[in-house]
């Protein structure tokens, strides 16, 4: 336990040291959200009067939570490609020639996409209280929010890292990648109620783990908390992404029998 405890510290400091040393990558990587937030939240502002939609919010306020649940959604989808970097330059097999342990090599790459996620994270609502929005659950609702973008971004992140070492090629990650986050970002309540959506969105919703991740922050940012909503998915969310990041370790074995 102490080995994998250093060799996920070691791995994550690794990756961490990448991102200091192009910072850029995460300034490119909020240019979409901001957009999302302030264009979105300028042009729909008028929807929050459409009958069944939630009552007592901005369109502003509303979809905070949406972005930010896209943004750790679209981020963690490329995590993948740091491993298909590793193979191009030998680094992956000479990590698995080590005694590193497998499970070191997905912990440091989760841990440093939840460390960019919550950096990402309160820059969204950084520039979301900028522009207006207010939010009455506070410190405990951003907590949770912040909590519930880092389990999409373990979910989603293990997946990438999964089908780098399946395909091992950048373009098919992305083009997979996209295929998968994009459905999940619309058949979700990201950015429209999904008591407005066609009845077959609104099932599809209730499996969702966005659409969970988001009802979770919005009920916990609001004046009046359901924990009965909240725990219950923040749960869902936390067992999806422990097993998606076993999945991920198992994928090491058919990247090394293919090999």
């Amino acid at each position: 336990m102490a080995a994998l405890a250093t060799d996920s510290y070691l791995l994550t400091a690794r990756s961490v040291r990448t991102l200091t040393r192009q910072p850029a990558y995460l300034a490119i990587s909020l240019v979409q959200p901001v957009i999302w937030l302030l264009l979105f939240g300028s042009l729909f502002r008028s929807v929050v009067h459409i009958p069944g939609f939630p009552a007592g919010t901005t369109y502003l306020e509303y979809i905070t939570p949406g972005v930010i649940a896209m943004t750790a959604l679209f981020s963690s989808g490329w995590a993948g490609t740091a491993y298909i970097d590793d193979m191009n330059l030998g680094v992956m097999d000479r990590l698995l020639s080590s005694p590193v342990r497998r499970g070191a090599l997905v912990i440091g790459s989760l841990a440093y996409q939840a460390l960019t996620t919550v950096i990402q994270t309160l820059i969204v609502f950084g520039i979301a209280f900028a522009a207006g929005a207010r939010f009455p659950g506070d410190a405990a609702g951003i907590a949770i929010t912040t909590l519930a973008a880092v389990l999409i971004a373990v979910i989603i992140a293990s997946l990438s890292d999964a089908i780098a070492l399946l395909v091992r090629q950048q373009e098919a990650l992305i083009g997979i990648s996209q295929f998968i986050v994009l459905p999940l970002q619309f058949l979700s309540g990201a950015i429209m109620a999904v008591a407005l959506a066609p009845g077959w969105v609104q099932h599809v919703a209730r499996y969702n783990p966005v659409d969970w991740a988001v009802v979770a922050s919005r009920s916990a940012l609001s004046a009046d908390p359901q924990w009965g909503a909240i725990l219950p998915r923040l749960g869902w969310l936390a067992l999806l992404a422990l097993v998606m990041a076993w999945l991920a370790t198992r994928a090491f074995r058919s990247y090394q029998r293919s090999a």
